[in-house]
């Protein structure tokens, strides 16, 4: 059976965030932790080796597939920053037009640096994400 890599461990993420080698992304890690855990409400959960989580969700697709993910997260990469949202809500990319400087892949927006992006739509679409999420998958959200 398929096992999931990205899981929510007891590894530290301040530990984690210390490991970040770019002083300049360090110091945007713990701005984005500040503002997650401000806006979710959640403690900061370290899922896999690299992804810092908040709050967690229940999901199980027609194709049988189910797992627990994070409601949202981020992760400073070496390239860009990784922020994670609900995929499929049709509020985020009505929320992105306004975001800043960004790229997006399928589940993932990706930032240079904090200061391209505008923090107020970045707390929404946190706020749209958990909503969003919870609506979606109301079992354990």
């Amino acid at each position: 059976m398929y096992e999931l890599k990205t899981k929510e461990n007891d590894n530290s993420v301040l530990e984690f965030i210390e490991a970040v080698d770019s002083p300049k992304k360090k110091e945007d890690a713990y701005k984005l932790l500040d503002i997650f855990t401000e806006t979710t409400g959640y403690p900061a959960k370290m899922w896999g080796p690299s992804i810092i989580g908040f709050g967690s969700y229940h999901y199980k697709y027609a194709s049988g597939h189910e797992g627990d993910a994070p409601l949202v997260g981020f992760s400073p990469r070496k390239a860009k920053i990784s922020l994670y949202f609900a995929t499929g809500d049709t509020e985020r990319e009505k929320l992105l037009n306004d975001f800043g400087k960004h790229t997006t892949g399928k589940a993932c927006v990706y930032i240079n640096k904090i200061a391209d992006i505008d923090v107020d739509v970045l707390r929404a679409l946190i706020q749209q994400s958990i909503k969003f999420l919870q609506e979606t998958y109301p079992d354990k959200a």
